[in-house]
C-alpha cells in the first residue's frame, strides 16, 4: 500500500457516512440521495474434498500451504477480516472487518470449509453481515449463491430448483436470514433459470452488462408504450438497478400480475480494471476510477457497483485488502459517497427501468455457455491446446445423470414419500450429520419404519444425488484440459455416485460412462482420452473399508496410546464387559470401533492383530473386520484385511500369527499371514497421504536426530574455519556452510520446545532467551539461513499466547512477563525467520480502545502510569499506531 493509502499519523477515528461540508439534508441511509458505492466480491473455491473421505488430501501445488483452500485462506479471506490501515509510518492504525462493506457471497462449500479450518474468521464474517444489516436498516451484505457453482442454464429443471433451494437453506442455517439475491455461477442465466429464482422467493441477481439485450423505463400513464432501447453491446447504464419480467409475464397486461425478478449490472469496464490492471493497488487511485463513473445528471440517486473475484484482494493481488479497507472508511466517506450494498439500495430505489436479457449468457464466455460445453475457445489463455473434450465430457455427465435420476425414482419411492422433496431438505443433513438430526429426517420422509439397511439404502440414495449435482460443478471445463485437477474432481465425484447405484441398485452403469468418456480426446498423449484419466486418475483413488482398515491397522502401530498388556487384557474378559470397553476413534469420515486389539514386538518385528466395526458416518453402511499387520522395521509394512466370521475364526488366526511370531522370522510370519488372509496386502504406499506423510516423518525422526549431531560436531570442530572463511571474505564450502545452517537450526529448534515447555517459569525463561540470542548472534555472523518453520510457528504462537494472558489474565508479575515478551519479539528478528505478528497484531489492537487506552488516561500520577507506558511501548513494538493516547498523555 502506498502513501496515499495510510491513515494520518495521529489515528484519529474514522466516520463512514462523514461528510465535512455538511450539504446532505437526508439520511442517505433512509432515502435515496447521492452517490452510493457498492463493491461486490465472489468468494469461492471449488469443492475439493475426496468423495471417499470427505476431506481435501494434500495439495503440493500449493506448498508451502497443506492445499489451495488453506493457502488462499491465509492470503485473502483471512486477512480481508482482519484488513490493516497503516498509518504513514506503516504501524496499525485501524483494523477494518472488509466483509462489513462487501458486498459479498461465500459459496456454501467454501462456508463449510471455513467453519471447520477457521471458526474465528468464519464468525466474523458472520458477525460482518449481522453488523451490515444493523447499519442498513435490516439489508445484510451477504448473498446466497446456487449451491456447487454449477452452471444453470445447462441444468435440467429438478437440478435447477435444487441448487437454489441447498443454496437457500444453506445461507438460512448460517446468517439467520432469508437472502435477498443469489449469486449465479459465472453469472451463466436464461429465462428458465429465472423463472426458478422467482419461484424460490429470490428478489434480485447482479449480471455482467455484456448480459443485457434491451431496456426502456417502465411504463407509466403519461407513456404506456415507452420506446425499446437496444443495449447488447454491454452499453447498458448499470447506475441503476432494472426490472425483469418473466416471458409468461412481459403481455400480460395488469401490472399486478406480472412475475419478475430484479437485476443489477456491475460496472464492466471498472470490474475489468480491479482483475486485470493496477488499479487496486492504490485506493486513491481506486478511488478516482470509480469517480470517473459517477454521472453528471440531475437524478436524486446513482449506484456504482463493480464485481469481481473475492480471491483478488489478497490472492492475485497481494496487499489490496488494505486498499480496500482504506476505501470504505476514508476515501468514499470524503467523496460523500455512501458504501451500501444491492438490497439496501433496491429498499430506497426501487427500478423504473424494465430489461430484457439475452437468451443464453454468461459472463466469462463470448459464446453464451459454451465454454461448459463446447470447443468455443473461452479458457484455452491462448495455448494451442483444443477443448474438444468439453462436448463429450458434458454429454457423458448428462448420459450418467440422467440414468441415476432412474435409479433414484425407482428405489426412493419405497423409501420416501416424495423423493424429491427429500433431496431438496438433504441440505439440512449436509450441515449436520449427527445421528439424532438424520434420524429426525428420515423419520420425516420416509414411507415406512425404515430399517436398518433400509436407512443405509436411503442416505446411499441421497448421496448418490449429492455427488451427481456435484459432477457438474463449472470448474470441471473452465480451463484448457480434462485431466486437470478440476477435471478429474468432478470425475471422481461421477466415480462415487456410480458406486452408489451400483450399491443400492444392483445397476453397472460405469462401462456405458467410460465408452462415453472415451469420446473426450485429451490434450495430454499419455492419457489420449478421458476414458484413460477415468482409469488412471480416478479408479486409482477409489477407497473402500478395506483400504480404511489397512489405514487404522498401520496408524495403530504409532497411536495406541494404551499400554500393551492393558489392551490385550480386553481380549480376555466378560463378553458382557465388552461393549463398555470399544474403543472410537474417527478416521476421515468412519468410525471405527475397536473390539479387539493385541500387539506384541519380537527383535525388530511388530505384529498387531485386531478386530474393528467401522461405520461410514454419511451412508451408515459398516464393516466388521479382521486386521494384522506386520512392521518389519523402517519403510517396511505388510497388512492383511478379510471379514469377520466369528470369535472362533478370529482366536485361531491370533493364535496362529502370534505363535509364528514366536520364530522371530519375518518370512515365517508372512508365510502364516497369506495362509490365513486373502490374498491381497496393503503397505505404507495404502495408507491416505497425511498419515502417510506423519509416519514417514516419525520413522525418519532417528535419522534426522542422528544427522543433526553430526552436522552440530562437524559445525563445532570447523567453527574456526568457519569464522576465517567469513572473516577473509572467502567464498565457504558449501559442506562447511550447510553445517552451520543446520546446526544452528537443530539448536534454536530444541531451545524453542524447552522455553515452549518452561514458559510459566522467568527465571528459566529468561535463560532460553539468552540461549536463542546467542543462536542469533551465532547465525549473523556466519551468514547462515534458519530454515525452521515449526520453530518460526513455536515462536508465533508463544508471543501470542504471552501476550493474552498480559492482557487478560494479569497474575502480579506484569513487570517480568512484559519483558520477557518484548524480549521474544526480538528475537523473532535477530533470527530473521520471518515471524509474523499479525495475530498479537489484532489481540493488541482489539483491548488497545477498550481496554489499555481507558487505563492509560485514569493511571495519570499514579502508580500504573508505568505500566501503561510499557504497554505503549509494547503497541510500538509490535507495530500498532498508539499516538493518540500517547498524545493525551503528553
Amino acid at each position: 500500500m502506498t502513501s496515499a493509502d495510510q491513515m494520518p499519523a495521529s489515528g484519529s477515528t474514522l466516520t463512514l457516512h462523514s461528510d465535512p461540508n455538511n450539504t446532505r439534508q437526508t439520511d442517505p441511509l433512509r432515502k435515496a440521495n447521492g452517490v452510493y458505492v457498492t463493491v461486490h466480491g465472489h468468494f469461492y473455491q471449488p469443492p475439493r474434498e475426496n468423495p471417499y473421505l470427505d476431506a481435501i488430501e494434500r495439495q503440493p501445488s500449493a506448498a508451502p500451504f497443506h492445499d489451495w483452500n488453506e493457502r488462499i485462506h491465509w492470503e485473502c479471506y483471512r486477512p480481508n477480516a482482519f484488513a490493516r490501515v497503516l498509518n504513514d509510518r506503516g504501524e496499525v492504525a485501524g483494523i477494518v472487518n472488509n466483509y462489513e462493506y462487501f458486498s459479498f457471497n461465500i459459496g456454501p462449500t467454501l462456508m463449510s470449509w471455513l467453519e471447520r479450518y477457521d471458526v474465528e474468521v468464519y464468525q466474523r464474517i458472520l458477525e460482518a453481515d449481522a453488523k451490515s444489516s444493523q447499519r442498513l436498516h435490516g439489508h445484510g451484505n451477504a448473498i446466497a449463491q446456487v449451491y456447487n457453482h454449477i452452471i444453470m442454464p445447462l441444468a435440467n429443471e429438478r437440478d435447477k430448483y435444487t441448487q437454489i433451494r441447498w443454496g437457500k437453506e444453506d445461507f438460512r442455517s448460517r446468517f439467520g436470514r432469508d437472502p435477498e439475491g443469489m449469486w449465479l455461477a459465472e453469472t451463466a442465466v436464461d429465462y428458465p433459470t429465472l423463472e426458478a429464482l422467482v419461484a424460490e422467493g429470490i428478489r434480485f441477481i447482479i449480471l455482467a452488462p455484456s448480459q443485457a439485450l434491451r431496456c426502456r423505463p417502465l411504463p407509466t400513464q403519461d407513456d404506456p408504450h415507452p420506446e425499446w432501447i437496444e443495449v447488447g453491446g454491454s452499453q447498458i447504464d448499470s447506475t441503476r438497478p432494472y426490472r425483469c419480467y418473466l416471458k409468461d409475464s412481459q403481455e400480460s397486461k395488469h401490472t399486478n400480475d406480472k412475475r419478475y425478478i430484479d437485476i443489477f449490472f456491475y460496472d464492466g469496464p471498472i470490474s475489468r480494471d480491479m482483475g486485470f490492471s493496477d488499479v487496486v493497488y492504490n485506493s486513491s487511485r481506486f478511488s478516482g476510477r470509480i469517480g470517473s463513473a459517477v454521472r453528471g445528471d440531475h437524478r436524486p440517486a446513482q449506484l456504482i457497483s463493480v464485481a469481481t473475484d473475492g480471491e483478488t484482494f489478497g490472492h492475485h493481488k497481494k496487499g489490496t485488502e488494505k486498499t480496500l479497507a482504506y476505501a470504505f472508511t476514508k476515501e468514499f466517506p470524503q467523496q460523500g459517497w455512501t458504501v451500501t450494498n444491492f438490497a439496501h439500495y433496491l429498499s430506497l430505489n426501487s427500478p423504473s427501468w424494465e430489461v430484457e436479457l439475452k437468451s443464453v449468457t454468461a459472463w466469462s464466455c463470448a459464446h453464451g455457455v459454451g465454454r461448459w460445453q463446447d470447443d468455443c475457445g473461452c479458457g484455452g489463455e491462448g495455448s494451442v491446446w483444443h477443448q474438444k473434450w468439453r462436448r463429450p465430457l458434458r454429454d457423458a455427465l448428462n448420459w450418467l445423470r440422467d440414468q441415476l435420476i432412474e435409479v433414484y425414482a425407482e428405489h426412493g419411492r419405497q423409501l420416501f414419500r416424495d423423493p424429491w422433496l427429500a433431496r431438496d431438505e438433504y441440505i439440512q443433513v449436509m450441515r449436520d450429520r449427527s445421528a439424532s438430526n438424520v434420524n429426525r429426517f428420515l423419520a420425516r420422509h420416509q414411507t415406512h419404519k425404515l430399517t436398518a439397511a433400509e436407512q443405509v439404502d436411503a442416505l446411499r440414495l441421497l448421496e448418490m444425488q449429492r455427488h451427481a449435482l456435484l459432477m457438474f460443478t463449472s470448474c470441471g471445463w473452465f480451463f484448457e484440459e480434462i485431466s486437470r485437477p478440476e477435471g478429474t474432481q468432478i470425475l471422481r465425484y461421477a466415480a462415487r455416485a456410480l458406486e452408489l447405484a451400483g450399491e443400492v441398485a444392483g445397476v453397472q452403469l460405469e462401462k456405458g460412462f467410460v465408452k462415453r468418456l472415451g469420446l473426450a480426446p485429451s490434450n495430454v498423449d499419455e492419457f489420449k482420452h478421458g476414458g484413460e484419466i477415468y482409469r488412471q486418475l480416478v479408479l486409482t483413488a477409489q477407497l473402500g473399508f478395506k483400504q480404511v482398515a489397512a489405514h487404522y491397522a498401520i496408524t495403530s502401530l504409532f497411536t495406541n496410546q494404551k499400554p500393551a498388556e492393558t489392551h490385550n487384557s480386553r481380549s480376555r474378559k466378560d463378553a458382557a464387559d465388552k461393549q463398555s470397553q470399544r474403543y472410537h476413534k474417527r478416521v476421515y469420515c468412519y468410525t471405527a470401533n475397536e473390539l479387539d486389539y493385541q500387539l506384541q514386538r519380537m527383535g525388530s518385528l511388530t505384529l498387531a492383530v485386531g478386530n474393528i466395526k467401522l461405520v461410514s458416518d454419511i451412508t451408515w453402511e459398516s464393516e466388521h473386520l479382521v486386521f494384522a499387520v506386520l512392521h518389519l522395521g523402517g519403510w517396511d509394512f505388510h497388512c492383511c484385511i478379510q471379514q469377520f466370521t466369528g470369535r472362533r475364526d478370529y482366536s485361531q488366526i491370533k493364535e496362529k500369527l502370534f505363535g509364528a511370531l514366536k520364530q522371530a522370522s519375518a518370512a515365517h510370519t508372512i508365510l502364516a499371514m497369506s495362509q490365513v488372509f486373502e490374498k491381497e496386502a496393503f503397505s505404507l504406499q495404502n495408507l491416505f497421504a497425511e498419515e502417510r506423510h506423519r509416519i514417514m516423518r516419525l520413522l525418519s525422526q532417528e535419522t534426522l536426530t542422528r544427522l543433526g549431531q553430526l552436522y552440530t560436531q562437524a559445525y563445532r570442530d570447523n567453527y574456526g574455519v568457519l569464522m576465517a572463511f567469513h572473516r577473509d571474505e572467502i567464498v565457504v564450502p558449501q559442506e562447511l556452510q550447510v553445517a552451520a545452517d543446520i546446526a544452528l537450526g537443530h539448536r534454536c529448534l530444541i531451545t524453542l520446545r524447552s522455553l515452549e515447555q518452561e514458559i510459566a517459569d522467568p527465571q528459566k525463561s529468561w535463560n532460553y532467551i539468552l540461549e536463542l540470542e546467542a543462536i542469533a548472534t551465532e547465525a549473523k555472523h556466519l551468514r547462515c539461513r534458519l530454515n525452521i518453520p515449526d520453530g518460526k510457528q513455536m515462536l508465533e504462537q508463544l508471543i501470542a499466547r504471552l501476550l493474552w494472558q498480559l492482557l487478560h489474565d494479569a497474575n502480579g508479575s506484569f513487570n517480568a512477563d512484559i519483558q520477557v515478551l518484548e524480549r521474544l519479539i526480538d528475537v523473532g528478528d535477530q533470527l530473521n525467520i520471518d515471524i509474523s505478528l499479525q495475530r498479537s497484531q489484532e489481540l493488541y489492537f482489539s483491548c488497545l480502545h477498550s481496554q489499555i487506552a481507558p487505563v492509560c488516561i485514569t493511571s495519570l500520577g499514579n502508580e500504573a502510569d508505568n505500566q501503561c507506558l510499557q504497554l505503549l511501548k509494547l503497541g510500538k513494538k509490535l507495530a500498532v499506531d498508539v499516538s493518540s493516547i500517547s498524545n493525551q498523555l503528553g
